[in-house]
């Protein structure tokens, strides 16, 4: 489970409860937001996280293939 500060856990919840309100007119109590985010960080949050890690491999990939380019180009040519 992916685990957050307080700070960020009731920054969170907040999110939770103003989009219930804003987008679907439902009202919900701050318990009940946090199980939420708690179902979410459980269930949904370890493709979030794959997905990042995913995408933090494909830019590290293509920096050593950028790396692997500018040292070839550094080589002097042997006769």
């Amino acid at each position: 489970m992916i685990e957050f500060s307080k700070d960020e856990k009731e920054a969170l919840v907040e999110k939770i409860r103003t989009y219930l309100i804003d987008e679907l007119g439902q009202e919900i109590g701050h318990f009940d937001a946090e199980f939420l985010l708690d179902f979410f960080g459980e269930e949904i949050g370890k493709y979030f996280y794959n997905r990042g890690l995913y995408d933090a491999q494909a830019i590290l990939e293509g920096r050593m293939d950028a790396i692997t380019e500018a040292i070839a180009e550094l080589e002097k040519p042997i006769n």
